[in-house]
């Protein structure tokens, strides 16, 4: 004879399996069904791209970018194609209208996710194009529309990607390869390749942002040796190929040879303040610009540390200290030496 704990054990045991919305198995279907509109919304994304760039999107292409294998990627496009998203015609692949807003959907709301964390969060650079990856599944088109207005309608993401405005096509990516820039020719980096991962945390830790100037003065040894924000860099072709330069007309190197930065400014002098580097973002930016270091302001040396760093500046009457990377960050002109009697007083 069954017992009723063992009638109560099952039934406690259906109800947290079957319950409608928050049983194991209803979590489990939804699950699937999130993650199949997200790999829908990837393969999306990666065919608008192809097309706007003069690409061909193919089942392999898709399979990479979503490193999934080739198989599984014939059953998503299958069932793409029988959602009307996308269409296999004639041996090519085509997006149909309705996955064709979806995918500028998706793609202008990671752009601006990414704007997000970069001018308004503290979050490490590192992290912004994972967070925006999931955060671009969840946001909806009323929403993109408010996070757009609340930035200000940023015409480009942090890595220099052009943010589609609502309802526009997605205009093809311009610049060419860095490695393929001729030498003493100043360019300006237009694009950094957040992916893969690796390789974009070492372009990261060099300083290199969007609209950084550069000089490439070396190609040899298998070395791109060059010139940019006030100092020499050296890249392997694989790393420079995931940056993109545009044309720099007007510009000398030794333009970019004369660049100063306040981190070079010694006891004893003081020096005009032009701007800040492209490098400096979010918090760190507002921090500095709320401390007086705004375009105009002269700085003065006012103390160096027994170690060198940090160093105090004088800056509208305040005293500031500041580490020798923040330092880097503020672009100078007009150095002199201060005058003995101003100094005195």
């Amino acid at each position: 004879m069954i017992s009723l704990p063992f009638i109560v054990s099952l039934l406690i045991i259906a109800v947290l399996l079957f319950w409608p919305d928050v049983g194991v198995v209803a979590r489990w279907r939804e699950a699937r069904r999130r993650a199949l509109r997200v790999r829908r919304e990837d393969a999306l994304k990666h065919v608008l791209k192809c097309e706007v760039n003069g690409q061909v999107p193919t089942l392999n292409s898709v399979a990479g970018a979503l490193h999934i294998r080739d198989g599984k990627a014939a059953e998503l496009l299958a069932d793409m194609e029988a959602h009307g998203l996308v269409t296999l015609g004639e041996g090519r692949l085509r997006l149909r209208q309705p996955g064709r807003e979806l995918a500028l959907h998706v793609v202008r709301a990671h752009r601006l996710w990414e704007s997000y964390l970069a001018e308004q969060t503290g979050v490490a650079e590192a992290k912004w194009h994972h967070l925006a990856e999931r955060k671009e599944h969840q946001l909806s088109p009323e929403d993109t529309i408010a996070l757009a207005a609340r930035l200000g309608n940023p015409l480009q993401d942090p890595h220099g990607d052009t943010i589609p405005a609502e309802g526009a096509d997605l205009p093809a990516d311009i610049g060419q390869p860095l490695n393929a820039a001729p030498l003493d020719t100043p360019v300006l980096i237009s694009h950094i390749e957040d992916e893969p991962e690796a390789v974009y945390k070492q372009i990261q830790a060099l300083g290199l942002r969007p609209g950084v100037k550069a000089c490439i003065f070396s190609k040899e040894n298998g070395c791109i040796r060059f010139w940019a924000d006030g100092r020499e860099h050296v890249l392997t072709p694989i790393l420079a190929n995931n940056l993109t330069y545009v044309p720099l007309p007007g510009t000398t190197p030794e333009d970019l040879f004369d660049e100063e930065f306040l981190s070079e400014l010694q006891a004893g002098e003081r020096a005009r303040m032009l701007g800040l580097s492209t490098a400096c973002r979010g918090a760190e930016r507002r921090r500095l610009l709320d401390l007086g270091f705004v375009p105009g302001t002269m700085i003065e040396v006012d103390l160096v540390s027994p170690a060198g760093d940090p160093t105090a500046y004088r800056v509208r009457g305040t005293v500031i200290a500041l580490r020798r990377e923040q330092a880097r960050l503020i672009r100078i002109g007009n150095r002199e030496t201060i005058p003995m009697e101003t100094a005195a007083r």
